[in-house]
C-alpha cells in the first residue's frame, strides 16, 4: 500500500552491481571467478590447517577460523547476485533481507574479532617466546575463537532487531547486490536516528575502536620488542611473522570504516556499493594469497600434499 511516497512492503527488489544489460555476463563471469579463487583459496588453507599436524599451531587455528568467515561473508553476500543472473528473479523477502544483513554483518564482525585475537596471539610469540605454547595452550585458543564468534552474532543482533521492526521504506527498490544495513537504514521512511546512534556507538566503540585498539595495543609491545632485537636478521624475521595480520588489518578497518562510520546522509550508495564489492572480493581473496605466498609453512604442507597425492 502507498500513502504520499511511503510504502509498507514484505519484499525487496535487489538492483544488483550493474544495470546495464551489456554488462550483466561478463560481470557475472568476473564475479563467480573471483568467489571461486576466494572458495579455493580459504579452503584449501582451512584443509591444510586442518590435516597437517605441523600447522597444528594457535597462529594457523586463527586463520582456519579467518578463512571460513571469509568463505562465509563473500557467500551470504554474492549467493544472491548469482541466483539473479541465473533466474532473472531479483526479489527477496524481507525477512530474507534482513536475515542476509544480520548474517553478513555478524560475520564481518566475528572476523574483526578474530584479527584481534590474531594480533594478542603475535604479541605472545614475539613478546614472550619462550611460554608461548604454555600461554596460547588448546583450551585458551578454543576460548578465544568462541568467544569472538558468540560475540559476532550477540553483537549484530539488536541492529537486526531493530531493523526488522522497520516496515516503511520510500521504495521497494535496493540500489545494492545484497541487502545491507546501509541502503535500508536510507531507504527507510521512519525514524532511523536511534539506529544510527545505536551503529556509532556500538560499532565505532564495541566493534571498531576496542578491537583496534587491543591490536593497536600488541603492536606497539610487539613494535618494541623487535626493535630490542640485535641483529637485523632476526629484527626482520620477527616483523615478516606480522606482516600478513598487519596487511588485512589495514585493508579491512579501511573499508569497513569507508562503509559505516559516517554520517548517513554523506553517503553515496553508488560509491558504497564499489566499496562493499571490495570488502566482500578484494579482501577474502587476499588473505589467501597474502598467508600463502608468504608463509613457508603453509607452502612447505602444501607441497608435501601435492607429493601424497
Amino acid at each position: 500500500m502507498e500513502q504520499s511516497n511511503k510504502t509498507v512492503i514484505t519484499y525487496f527488489i535487489i538492483k544488483g552491481i550493474s544495470d546495464a544489460p551489456e554488462l550483466q555476463l561478463p560481470i557475472f563471469l568476473l564475479v563467480l571467478l573471483i568467489y571461486l579463487i576466494i572458495l579455493g583459496g580459504n579452503m584449501t588453507i582451512f584443509l591444510l590447517i586442518s590435516i597437517d599436524r605441523n600447522l597444528h599451531t594457535p597462529m594457523y587455528f586463527f586463520l582456519a577460523n579467518l578463512s571460513i568467515l571469509d568463505v562465509s561473508c563473500s557467500t551470504i553476500s554474492l549467493h544472491k547476485a548469482f541466483f539473479t543472473f541465473i533466474t532473472g528473479d531479483k526479489s527477496v523477502s524481507f525477512t530474507g533481507c534482513v536475515m542476509q544483513m544480520f548474517f553478513f554483518l555478524s560475520f564481518t564482525c566475528n572476523e574483526v574479532l578474530i584479527l584481534t585475537a590474531m594480533g594478542y596471539d603475535r604479541y605472545v610469540a614475539v613478546c614472550n617466546p619462550l611460554r608461548y605454547h604454555v600461554i596460547m595452550n588448546h583450551k585458551v585458543c578454543w576460548g578465544l575463537a568462541s568467544a569472538c564468534w558468540i560475540l559476532g552474532f550477540l553483537d549484530i543482533l539488536p541492529c537486526a532487531l531493530k531493523v526488522s521492526s522497520i516496515s516503511c521504506y520510500k521504495t521497494t527498490e535496493i540500489n545494492h547486490f545484497f541487502c545491507d544495513l546501509v541502503p535500508l537504514m536510507k531507504l527507510s521512511c521512519s525514524d532511523t536516528s536511534d539506529l544510527q546512534l545505536y551503529v556509532l556507538i556500538e560499532g565505532v566503540i564495541l566493534s571498531a575502536f576496542v578491537p583496534f585498539t587491543l591490536t593497536f595495543i600488541s603492536y606497539v609491545f610487539i613494535i618494541r620488542s623487535i626493535m630490542r632485537i640485535r641483529s637485523s636478521d632476526g629484527r626482520w624475521k620477527a616483523f615478516y611473522t606480522c606482516s600478513s595480520h598487519l596487511t588485512i588489518i589495514i585493508l579491512l578497518y579501511g573499508t569497513l570504516c569507508y562503509q559505516y562510520f559516517r554520517p548517513i546522509e554523506y553517503i553515496a550508495l553508488g560509491s558504497n556499493k564499489l566499496s562493499s564489492l571490495f570488502n566482500t572480493t578484494g579482501v577474502p581473496i587476499l588473505n589467501p594469497l597474502i598467508y600463502s605466498l608468504k608463509n613457508k609453512d603453509v607452502k612447505s604442507a602444501l607441497k608435501r600434499r601435492l607429493k601424497k597425492a
